[in-house]
């Protein structure tokens, strides 16, 4: 068998040609240009050395024709690659709406991941072929990256926020999962699997797999038990604006600031509920900082995305923090 050493690893996600394509030009671009330098300087090295110790050299006017191409020339090459550089980055962070959402919480050092039906895995990640994946991502510790060479997508996991990636894997197999940021002593050895399965192959393995029920009824009964429904009610008499339909909607804040509740806010207010103070409302809710896990929070912010909107609060900026001024 003739020995090979391949330049790109194996394509496995919808995306993975267009950053192939890309990195091929970047490649021969490089590669070209290198060449026609060194060519050059070899080449004026030779016809215009110095021949005798007291030659001088003629002297010369400015071409403008010159002058104008090698300005015009990388200037073309450069803004073809910056359009098409930023083509392939806004379809690869631009999760489409039907992509299926899991959740990913990095740890020293391993990768905790969960599907929307809620099984759980370590370092191990099971997904169905031909079908978009987003991946909500965050870390309980220091900064990790999630990277799948196969899929060409990698994305920084960052204590205290949520990032995210997405793919829509197009071939069935097991594909390496790396941490590509240094984050301690064992670092080298937070690797895992993605495993890509036929749609029914994939049915039949999730049946397999023990839940302890979908995120968003664990995260009901975790309000519930947190007492988060005794504060965040409809009434006049409530401590916490009812918070049915937020997730999405614009939130005014007490300084006047707009922000959109998305999974970052949630996590936020869930954890450090004074940090955003909504306008109409006092900060009186404690904070649950090191009290629930990630995955607990997670599962809370599935609850509340799932809570419906009341048609009288529709169109009132509400949030988790709590307190009528």
């Amino acid at each position: 068998m003739p020995f090979k050493i391949p330049f790109l690893p194996e394509q496995a996600s919808s995306f993975a040609g267009d950053v192939d394509n890309l990195t091929f030009f970047l490649v021969g671009m490089a590669t070209f240009f290198t060449v026609l330098i060194a060519v050059m300087v070899i080449g004026f090295a030779i016809r215009y050395r110095r021949r005798s110790p007291d030659e001088v050299g003629a002297s010369f006017d400015n071409s403008a024709l010159l002058e104008i191409t090698w300005t015009v020339i990388p200037l073309v090459v450069v803004l073809i690659t910056f359009v098409w550089g930023a083509r392939v980055y806004f379809r690869i962070y631009r999760p489409p709406a039907d992509a299926v959402q899991y959740y990913v919480t990095g740890k020293q050092w391993m990768w905790k991941t969960q599907h929307p039906t809620g099984q759980r895995e370590i370092n191990e990640l099971h997904v169905p072929v031909g079908r978009p994946v987003k991946l909500l991502m965050t870390s309980e510790d220091v900064i990790h990256s999630f990277f799948v060479p196969a899929f060409r997508v990698k994305a920084d996991v960052v204590p205290g926020r949520y990032t995210s990636l997405w793919f829509t894997p197009t071939k069935t197999g097991r594909y390496h999962l790396f941490c590509a940021e240094y984050c301690g002593a064992e670092h080298s050895r937070m690797i895992g699997w993605i495993t890509v399965q036929e749609p029914e192959e994939y049915q039949a393995w999730l049946q397999t797999v023990p839940t302890l029920g979908v995120p968003t009824a664990a995260g009901e009964r975790l309000y519930a038990q947190l007492g988060c429904n005794t504060c965040h009610r409809a009434g006049a008499d409530a401590k916490g604006p009812d918070l049915g339909g937020l997730f999405g909607r614009a939130v005014t804040l007490a300084d006047g600031q707009t922000v959109v509740a998305d999974e970052t806010y949630l996590r936020e207010s869930i954890l450090r509920p004074g940090a955003k103070v909504v306008a109409g409302w006092q900060p009186v809710m404690p904070s649950f900082q090191g009290q629930i896990s990630e995955e607990n929070v997670l599962e809370l912010i599935n609850y509340i995305k799932s809570l419906p909107a009341a048609e009288s609060a529709a169109a009132t900026p509400v949030s988790l923090e709590g307190g009528r001024r």
